[in-house]
Formats: structure tokens, sequence, C-alpha cells
């Protein structure tokens, strides 16, 4: 096959490093971006076979999200702007892995193991992020896609959500919006500008926000968007893209060191806000009365959301089943509010964004964030329509009909295809400024439950298994009765812990009522993980 000529041709460009091996996980593809040529190329290759395969666009996203700068990655796309399902990820590090001359062989196999027809056309959306290595890793996919004769569209500088949503535009035929950068910010500030509608006189204050960038691809988007916003959100931009991408800056770092990124002054409960380097997560932030650096993770986004959401539901009479989607990192404080007083159902699932994705869309509405704040809500085709005919009744009466119509805008605001920064903003912008609520009054709707994340080192992170949504373990024999006699000893205790999917360590997570019990149970943990489960090095020591 002459396909497969150029195939050779072009890959003797993009060679691999021989001995390299790289797994595709949740990211992706993620390492030194000086490794990645071959990967880049082969992900082109994999790419066009899924798009013969599935007769549809696929997107592939030059990306390594809130990493150094000098790593990269990459990530692919699926027709409905979803992760690739698990057997194409296998697919992924089987091409990746092929040696040179395996690669044909590794090629071949795919192509019969899934059936595919190679007259079929091919297309292909690529974009990239905003770091030094991007562009010529990119071109290295738009020459893979060309290798196999598959038509590319090159978005350039484009969020990770962006990507997910123009694959998605462009398979609907434009049913979910135009497949244009444009056409995502017309959608999504339009139905922004008609949700503030429904806020009475909003001040310029009210309409301000800080927004850090993280010195990435969200900061240059941003500006972009702004004028689509017509000053009804009025964006303090800091990190914009002239520092160094994601070095004291960003969701991940706000997150894990509790306290503002560099550059931003913060005064006494205004609304700040992080995105991570491809935006795909957004956390908020404030300063309290006393100056103290208050956080707002996805639970509190989720909480705000599905709270907002369920208020709609029965103003317009809706009878739809509404749920959150948490991991067992969810603050059981938000669980309890939701389930206790929301009335909302609470569903449990395994860590990472497809588990609660797919969670998610066994509801009529589905709400998932994940406590890093990356997260988004899903609708029904159902739930959509219910809501359009209320909508569009003649006969219903008016306040059914402005619910409604805000649920239409809510819709229209949010990205279904994966958590967007942009898009969550702007839909927890709409509810603050509808509810007139500020950043205290939403961040005092439950107090988080003191708690502790500590790591054990392991010599086989697999001698733990664990059940009930990586709640409880069942191996190694003796640890869960342990975990379980330890948390009684505390008041409103949960302790989990589970093996992490990259290293040989075990996470370990503990809350309680006071910050002395969290630490004291997860330190007590943590020993009964070193001794049944094979830890390494020095025993775990107290924290001070």
């Amino acid at each position: 096959m002459a396909q497969f000529q150029e195939v050779s041709k072009q890959s003797s460009l993009h060679p691999k490093p021989v001995g390299l091996v790289l797994q595709y996980g949740t990211a992706g593809f993620r390492t030194n971006a000086k490794q990645l040529d071959h990967i880049m190329f082969r992900m082109g290759l994999l790419a066009t076979l899924r798009s013969k395969k599935t007769r549809a666009t696929i997107g592939v996203m030059v990306t390594a999200s809130h990493n150094p700068e000098e790593d990269n990655g990459v990530k692919l796309i699926d027709p409905m702007g979803e992760m690739v399902t698990p057997a194409w990820e296998g697919y992924a590090t089987q091409l990746a892995n092929a040696e040179e001359q395996g690669l044909l062989t590794a090629l071949k196999d795919i192509l019969e193991k899934e059936a595919i027809n190679m007259s079929q056309e091919a297309s292909v959306f690529v974009g990239k992020d905003t770091r030094s290595s991007s562009g010529s890793l990119s071109q290295a996919v738009l020459d893979g896609v060309s290798a196999l004769g598959g038509h590319s569209k090159d978005y350039g500088l484009v969020t990770t959500p962006q990507l997910h949503y123009m694959v998605r535009c462009q398979n609907t035929q434009g049913r979910y919006g135009e497949a244009t950068v444009e056409g995502y910010y017309n959608k999504l500030c339009q139905a922004f500008i008609q949700l503030t509608k429904n806020a009475s006189n909003r001040t310029d204050d009210q309409k301000h926000l800080t927004v850090d960038g993280a010195n990435g691809i969200g900061a240059l988007k941003v500006r972009e968007m702004e004028k689509h916003l017509k000053r009804e959100l009025q964006i303090s931009l800091f990190n914009d893209g002239k520092g160094k991408l994601n070095h004291q800056c960003g969701a991940d770092f706000v997150k894990v060191q509790q306290k503002p990124p560099t550059g931003i002054e913060m005064n006494a409960g205004k609304r700040c806000c992080s995105f991570d380097g491809d935006a795909d997560r957004i956390v908020y932030y404030y300063s309290g009365a006393d100056g103290q650096f208050q956080l707002l993770d996805g639970d509190k986004m989720s909480t705000l959301i599905s709270t907002f959401l369920k208020e709609l539901l029965t103003q317009a009479g809706l009878d739809l089943n509404i749920a959150v989607i948490q991991t067992a990192y969810a603050n059981g404080s938000s669980t309890r509010h939701l389930e206790d007083t929301m009335k909302v159902t609470v569903k449990c699932t395994k860590t990472g964004v497809k588990h609660l994705h797919h969670a998610a869309q066994e509801f009529d509405i589905g709400v998932y964030f994940e406590a890093n704040g990356h997260g988004t809500v899903l609708f029904s085709k159902a739930a959509e329509e219910k809501i359009q005919q209320v909508a569009e009744d003649a006969s219903a009466i008016d306040e059914k009909k402005r619910a409604a119509l805000l649920l239409q805008n809510t819709i229209n605001v949010i990205n279904q295809t994966v958590g967007d920064a942009i898009s969550d903003m702007l839909l927890i912008e709409a509810i603050l400024a509808i509810k007139d609520m500020s950043v205290q009054q939403w961040d005092d709707i439950y107090t988080d439950l003191p708690n502790r994340q500590l790591k054990v080192k392991v010599s086989d992170r697999r001698v733990i298994d664990t059940t009930d949504a990586e709640r409880r373990t069942v191996s190694p024999p003796g640890l869960q009765d342990n975990i379980d006699r330890l948390v009684k000893k505390y008041s409103q205790a949960r302790s989990f812990v589970r093996p992490s999917g990259t290293e040989d360590v075990v996470r370990v997570y503990a809350e309680a009522e006071t910050q002395e019990s969290a630490d004291s149970l997860a330190h007590e943990v943590s020993l009964a993980v070193y001794r049944l489960a094979g830890g390494v090095g020095d025993e775990p020591k107290p924290l001070l």
C-alpha cells in the first residue's frame, strides 16, 4: 500500500528513541517535550485511523496542562468531544512504544482488530497551547495525519476545552454550535449576558473579577473574549502570558499551596480565580475579613451550581433527576449539605475525570467537579427537550417560563464536553449575580471539615486493592479493619487509602472535626499502611 510507504518515509523524520516506553493515561501522554516528536507523529496516524473508524472528526490537543513549561503532551478527543475510549488508549500506548521497524506491524494490527476501511475519508482537528515546543510538536501531528491521507484543520492556539467544543460542533453538524473560536465566544457570552439580565442593579464593583491566567493559553483567550462580554463582566487579568507558564501561579499552585499566585493583589471580600495551563480547571479564592486566604474548590463549585439548578427545576415545575458526582476526596461537609439540606442525589465514583463524566451521563442532569477544579454539567437530550417545551409553552405561567429560559441560557453557557475554566467562570459569575451573593456568602453555604492528605512509599502499590469507589480496601488483609478502628476514635471522621496511578506510593486521606484530629488520624492510617502494605524507607513520622 502506497500509504504505508509514506508512513515509513515520514516516520524516519520523527524517529523514536530506542527503548523509550511511555503510557497513555487519563491525561494522555505527558513528559519532557524533547521526547515527544515521534509520539506526536504517531498520534496523528492514530487519530486518522480513529476518524476512519468512527466516520467522524477526531481532535488532537498538544498540551501538558499544569506541568512545567519544559514538558508537553498530547491527548485525543472522540467525536462528541469526550475522551478517547479505553481500547484506543491501549492502541495509543502500543503505537507509541513500537520500535521503528515494528511501526507498520503495529498499525496493521489496529487496522485488522478494528476492521478499518482505509478508503474512508478522515478528518482531524489539531490545537496547541502556548509552550515553545508546541509549534513543532503540533506540526508532527499534522505530518502523521497527512501520511495516512487524512484531512486536517489546524486551529493553532486554543484552550483544551475549546478544541473539545470544536470537535462536538463539527460532528453535530453545527447543532451544538459553530466550530470556530468566534462561535464559541458568541454562544457562551450571549448566554452569560442573557443570564445576568436577571440580576438586579449590579454595580461595577460586583461585575469585577480578578483572573490569574497561569501565563498560559487561558490568558490569551480571556483577552480575546472580553469584547464579547460588553462589560457585563469586568476582568483584571494577571499572569497574562509575560511570565513563565504555571510558575508560582495557576489553579494547581493555588490549590496545593493554599495561597494566592504571585502578582495578585487581594482585597478583602473580592473574588479571584485561577485557571490552569490549558484552561480546563478553575479554582476560586478570596481574602476574608481577617486577611485569611480562603479557597473555593470543586466541591464548593458543584454545590453552588447544583443548588441553583435544583431551584430552577422546582420553579419550572420540572421533575428531572439531578445528581452531583463526587470522588472519595470530596469533603464530607459538602456531601452532607447536598444530601441532607439540599436533598440532591450524590453519587461517588472512582478518581479520574472519565469516571465522573461517565457517571454524570446516567442522570437527567449530572454535575461533576473534582476537588482540583476540573468539572462541568451534563444535560441529557430528554432534559434539554423538556426544558425547551416549558420555555416555549404559551400557556405556562410566567414564573415557570422564566425559570425554563434561565435553564436554557445556563445550558448554553456550559461546555458539556469537558471541564472548561472559561465556561465554568461565566456560569459561576452568572449564578452569584442572579442570587445577589458575595463570595463570602457562597463560601458560608457549608464549612469544610479539616482534612489532611499524605503519601506512603511502598515497594509495590498493587498490593492495595479497593472497592466502593475507592473508599474501602479489600487487600492487604486487616488494613480496612485497622482504618475502621482508627476512624472510630475521632468525631466526624473519615479516612481512606488508594494506590497512586503513576508511582509506588499509597495516598492517604483523612478528615475530622479538628485539624489536629485529621492530622493525627492521617498519621495513624499512614502507619497502618506502612506496616501492612510493605512500606519502604523510614516509618511515617507524626505531623508537627
